[in-house]
């Protein structure tokens, strides 16, 4: 069962999202599909504490809306709620193994001579 002070917090969250999508010159549709990716990559995430999966919800949340409009544009999908969910479900999951990638590079292997 989950916890009344971190159901409060998704409740809380997730009003405030419907309102932002009240403002004028912002998507609800992205913003909503952008929560929405954020929300199920953190749910899905087992390693981590509270900290470290707020902050990779924030990341992802604000990385799926901001590249909903690239989505729809350089892919087949054409709603931006869609976009938004693909983006900020799979954004942190890219990068960190990018980052993990990264660092077991040999980067010598660049810089010799003669190869």
């Amino acid at each position: 069962m989950a916890e009344p002070a971190s159901t409060g917090v998704v409740a809380v969250a997730a009003a405030g999202v419907t309102l932002a999508g009240l403002l004028p010159g912002i998507d609800g549709n992205a913003l909503i599909g952008a929560f929405a990716g954020a929300s199920l990559f953190v749910v899905s995430r087992k390693e981590g504490g509270l900290l470290s999966r707020g902050i990779y919800w924030a990341i992802s949340f604000v990385i799926g809306y901001l590249a909903a409009p690239d989505v729809v544009a350089l892919t087949p999908i054409k709603e931006t709620a869609i976009a938004a969910f693909g983006a900020a479900a799979l954004v942190v999951t890219i990068a960190l193994a990018a980052i993990e990638r990264i660092k077991t590079f040999d980067f010598t292997v660049i810089f010799k001579k003669g190869s």
